[in-house]
């Protein structure tokens, strides 16, 4: 038999790893960014709560062990996609939110120390510039996440959301952070981000009533993600993050179950 060249044997080494090497490395960490979905879940003071109801759960006639529950709530609730069509006209539904979207780089843009000095704080396009000097880059195509520092109160209403009261007459004593009209339109304007998310039930601070940091982010197609849990956990910059809600067709939000995936 012929003796095989060295090159022969580099080549069938180089096959041999591509073919038996992973594809991409694992994650140092995945963190949990979902609030679990249970009867402490905070939703809007004007939103049906999470409601889980037993329809079986025992030893089936059969034999064998057996569980199934039904479940009922609003869309807007606990950890949940925001769809453009929620706060913009003829914008996207849940079922029409690309997945590019929703899956991406992100960056922690922490506030929480100006939050813990004014409960109704707005964050500011500074606030961005300053991430970006700070990291030597744009939030350009990245899933920005704003830490208010908020998502530690979970699941007490009164300091997470300024109330526990239900009902329409709640909604003007919800005192809680949120992004600056100004600096939604300074994002839409000089940024390209894929979705933003934060801390809080609502991208609008508590105190708004006009929710334009919605109405400007939707109407350009960005999704926002409400009631994102663990951003503490999350570095500021050199993750990924993955962001799927619950495929409602129509939908103006959904459930959502959100990760983020630490880079080694």
């Amino acid at each position: 038999m012929k003796p095989l060249s060295c090159c022969s044997i580099l080549l069938a080494m180089l096959l041999f790893s591509c073919e038996y090497a992973p594809a991409h490395k694992p994650p140092e960490k995945i963190i949990d960014l979902t609030h679990t979905f249970d009867s402490d879940a905070v939703y809007w003071p004007t939103a049906q709560t999470f409601q889980l109801d037993v329809v079986f759960k025992g030893e089936n006639p059969n034999g064998f062990h057996y569980e199934a529950n039904n479940f009922s709530a609003a869309e807007h609730g606990g950890t949940h996609l925001d769809a453009p069509a929620h706060f913009y006209e003829n914008r996207q539904t849940v079922d029409a939110v690309p997945l590019h979207r929703l899956i991406g780089p992100g960056a922690v843009i922490d506030v929480s120390g100006k939050c813990a000095a004014d409960p109704d704080y707005q964050v500011t396009s500074g606030d961005f510039v300053a991430w970006e000097k700070a990291h030597g880059k744009r939030v350009d195509q990245h899933i920005v996440l704003l830490r208010t520092g908020f998502g530690k109160y979970w699941p007490d209403r009164n300091k997470y959301m300024g109330t526990d009261e239900r009902g329409p007459g709640a909604v003007a004593k919800l005192h809680f952070p949120g992004l600056h009209p100004d600096a939604a339109k300074w994002l839409v304007e000089n940024r390209n981000i894929k979705a933003i998310g934060l801390d809080t039930p609502s991208i609008d601070t508590g105190q708004s009533t006009h929710f334009q940091s919605h109405v400007t982010l939707y109407e350009q197609n960005i999704p926002a993600f409400e009631n994102v849990a663990n951003l503490e956990q999350l570095p500021k910059n050199g993750f990924t993050v993955i962001a799927l809600p619950m495929k409602i067709a129509g939908g103006s939000g959904a459930p959502l179950r959100i990760v983020a995936m630490l880079e080694n």
